[in-house]
């Protein structure tokens, strides 16, 4: 390649980021070693839903990179979901003060520095840390998540999926672990061998197996991550009174411990998304941007179901106005399909102390478009702070590569004090909602003959009340406020008082298959998508929907075998 002087570097950086809309800030484009803040490198925010991959070796500036477009997000009137693994990034909840260190640095960048506090709320996996409990029902979770976690083989993953055909078409609800052990038990047990014998390519031996994986689970602790109340994703996409996108930040202080477990989790809000956002097609801005941090762990040793309704989710999930940030060190820590899905590219300073550092060096410049720069030198060199940047921009096409000192966030980079956390959660509107665990009646109690669920508002023994949000009414009516105020669509929620009407079915388009009949049990399209889950599972689920077919909505699993029916 011809050489070029400085200035002509930089005028193909300067011609590259001019961009029109609304943007999201990186920083300024170092070149010839120099920082230059007449040539702003930028991301133009209608083009976050094209998604977008923050990698670089640890200690390389990662987290200070997704906390500081988290802000600009929010301030942009965008929500933020972000997985805050080490504790650092509670401190968007806190003002940052100036130094002398921080003023020189975004002095030589151009950046108008203002110390700012954002609007964050504290979750947390099943009340482990701090935070709004965040739980799923087994049923919603879905039979391919599950085996996720549980590591099953394929054949185990396809009888679970039959499970959980059997446990959706006798009506017995899965809410918590402890349901699925006793559909299980029911299954391998003189009283159920009929029924397993009904179902058909489920043997008592792999039964078994998925009981004991089952029991271990319970013994990691890990029920408590599974029940009710269970969360609805649309609150991830509120927006503060001000105006800004509230930023969702899932405390994971044990993320060591159950990788699995967590990483699957932050799927399953995804899918959950996924089933219930209607299109949006091209947006000004995103409805949500959702960063998902330590990427890699979703993708060791997945299963190529899993690994297709990934792709599947990405690939589609952008159309509904959300975007996707994997965060995590080397871009072969992604799957190929996936890794082609993702336009928006901060990469990071990678090391090369190894014959495999060396080989991932090169497989990352490969992915790069041809630049001005010599990658393997800048990506081996480059400081913390810095980064290698190329975006889509606003004609869908990729801007030129620039070496980029990265802006400095407006809040504390690190944690915050605990007692601003802890009034921060106590203040929650969602508090209320998720805070206590429920134990309704469910398959356990139905197959087993234990227990009662008490009445609205009354405690079992030895329990705490039940919240009044808990109410069917009040249920409704916040069903009723997601639906037309965060998802935007007319509620299909009766009003109190109201007698629900029947509406006539939605006619069948004229190319539309001949109606199947339907059997006990949700009939045959029902089994066939109960039986097939994956990404098949959300076509028919798609279909049913756009036929308005309340059945297909409440029988049939989506991309990942999810299903959200007992919340909806």
């Amino acid at each position: 390649m011809a050489n070029k002087t400085t200035a002509e570097k930089l005028a193909t950086i300067q011609q590259g980021y001019t961009l029109e809309g609304a943007t999201i800030e990186l920083g300024a484009a170092i070149v010839d070693g120099e920082v230059h803040k007449e040539a702003q490198v930028r991301l133009p925010l209608s083009m976050m839903n094209r998604h977008g991959l923050v990698a670089g070796a640890t200690g390389t500036g990662k987290t200070v990179t997704l906390h500081m477009m988290a802000e600009q997000l929010s301030t942009a009137g965008v929500p933020v979901f972000l997985a805050d693994i080490k504790g650092d990034l509670s401190g968007l909840a806190t003002e940052a003060t100036a130094s002398e260190k921080l003023t020189a640095r975004t002095a030589s960048l151009g950046q108008q520095w203002v110390g700012k506090a954002f609007p964050v709320e504290f979750l947390s996996l099943g009340g482990d840390g701090n935070g709004v409990p965040v739980r799923a029902t087994i049923t919603s979770f879905g039979p391919i998540l599950l085996s996720r976690i549980m590591e099953l083989n394929d054949t185990q993953e396809s009888s679970l999926q039959l499970i959980f055909h059997f446990a959706d078409q006798k009506k017995l609800e899965l809410i918590d672990l402890k349901d699925l052990r006793a559909v299980i038990q029911f299954l391998t047990s003189d009283e159920g061998k009929a029924e397993l014998q009904d179902l058909g390519g489920l043997s008592k031996a792999t039964a078994g197996v998925i009981l004991r994986e089952l029991v271990n689970l319970e013994a990691q602790g890990m029920e408590k991550f599974f029940g009710e109340p269970e969360f609805d994703t649309a609150e991830l996409l509120r927006t503060a009174p001000d105006g800004r996108g509230v930023i969702s930040c899932l405390e994971l202080p044990t993320l060591q411990t159950k990788p699995m477990l967590f990483s699957t989790f932050l799927m399953w809000l995804l899918a959950d998304l996924f089933e219930d956002l209607p299109e949006a097609g091209d947006l000004d801005k995103p409805k949500l941007v959702f960063f998902l941090d330590e990427a890699h762990l979703l993708f060791n040793g997945a299963s190529k179901a899993f690994l297709d309704a990934i792709t599947t989710t990405v690939r589609l999930i952008r159309s509904k106005g959300v975007g996707i940030f994997f965060v995590t060190q080397t871009p072969k820590d992604v799957p190929a399909d996936v890794l082609g899905q993702l336009a928006n590219r901060v990469q990071h300073a990678l090391r090369a102390f190894t014959p495999e550092d060396a080989k991932a060096l090169k497989a990352t410049v490969s992915t790069f478009p041809v630049s001005d720069y010599d990658l393997e030198e800048t990506l081996t060199s480059a400081g913390i702070g810095e980064a290698v940047v190329t975006v889509m921009n606003e004609k869908g096409a990729p801007t030129p590569v620039a070496l980029t000192k990265l802006r400095a966030p407006e809040s504390v980079m690190g944690p915050s004090a605990d007692d601003l956390i802890r009034s921060t959660i106590a203040a929650s509107s969602l508090l209320p909602k998720y805070g206590t665990a429920v134990d309704n009646i469910s398959a356990y109690e139905k197959l087993t003959g234990k227990g009662t669920a008490p009445t609205t508002g009354e405690a079992a023994p030895g329990q705490p009340p039940v919240p009044a949000s808990l109410d069917p009414i009040a249920v409704d009516a916040d069903a009723r406020r997601i639906e037309e105020e965060i998802l935007g669509r007319p509620s299909s929620r009766p009003l109190p008082g109201s007698v629900p009407v029947e509406l006539p079915p939605a006619p069948a388009p004229a190319h539309a298959p001949a109606p199947v009949p339907q059997q006990d049990g949700g009939g045959m399209m029902g089994d066939l998508a109960g039986v097939l889950g994956g990404a098949l599972g959300g076509g028919i689920k798609s279909m049913a929907r756009s036929l308005g077919t309340q059945l297909g909505r409440e029988l049939l699993r989506g991309v990942f075998g999810t299903s959200s029916r007992r919340r909806r």
